[in-house]
């Protein structure tokens, strides 16, 4: 795959470019809504749920920035990866590339974003007194597995949604139902002991929990989260692969 990727290392560079080029035209702000919109986002959980929460979880704002943060990124991913086939068959159906090309570019868009937004972030840490230090190295793990975890899923993604249009809508309900089990808004004490092992299911709730042991608790954490962010992400990145090469050459059928 990365072999592939720098033999078409222009087409890929262009796609890059134009992606980024398409998501803010015509808007004023263009660029800075990477930046603005989970601001905004934070901004209106944060004023909703304060009251509620604040006093059960310190650094709340962060809480909450952390789990905006990597849920945005994966639904970012995710959804331009399950229509990037579609989006482009314009271009594969006509030259010889390959296809998971376009899930590459918008993978790498949605981590530009991701990586403006974690500037932000860390900003949001220093006002709120996180203490920084060696530690916070450590989340360049939960990134990097992060990113392959969600080009895993958009790759089986892209691929469904070729043959069942109704993908795109069953998604959205699933990302308005993950939104609520990511304890994205809520301390996850509020859940009985018993039943917390549950989010340990949920990926993306996963790569949150590393973010917030790593800058809120301003641990290290545990080998186990190691394992389940490199195991999620490796698991879906092949069941994806697998996914992909089956039906590569139906592809052309369909689109």
């Amino acid at each position: 795959m990365v072999r592939k990727v720098k033999k078409y290392q222009f087409l890929f560079e262009e796609l890059v470019k134009r992606d980024f080029k398409k998501k803010y035209k015509g808007t004023i702000l263009g660029v800075l809504w990477s930046l603005l919109a989970p601001l905004l986002n934070v901004l209106v959980l944060a004023l909703v749920f304060t009251a509620v929460f604040k006093r059960d979880q310190e650094h709340f704002i962060i809480y909450i920035f952390s789990g905006t943060l990597v849920m945005s990124f994966y639904t970012e991913c995710t959804q331009g990866c399950m229509r990037a086939l579609i989006a482009n068959s314009a271009i594969f159906t006509k030259i010889n590339v390959p296809k998971y090309l376009f899930m590459v570019s918008k993978t790498i868009q949605a981590f530009i974003n991701f990586s403006l937004t974690l500037i932000l972030f860390f900003v949001f840490c220093a006002i709120d007194k996180i203490q920084f230090g060696l530690h916070m190295l450590t989340l360049i793990f939960p990134v990097c597995t992060l990113l392959v975890f969600n080009f895993g899923v958009g790759m089986i993604l892209s691929a469904l949604y070729v043959f069942f249009k109704d993908v795109e809508y069953l998604y959205g309900v699933f990302l308005t139902l993950l939104n609520y089990v990511s304890a994205i808004f809520y301390p996850i004490t509020i859940i009985p002991e018993k039943f917390r092992w549950l989010f340990l299911l949920n990926p993306v709730y996963d790569y949150i929990n590393y973010f917030r042991v790593v800058v809120i608790d301003g641990a290290i954490p545990s080998i186990n989260h190691h394992v389940l962010c490199f195991g999620y992400a490796f698991l879906f990145l092949a069941i994806g692969c697998v996914v992909y090469k089956k039906c590569d050459h139906e592809f052309l059928y369909y689109v």
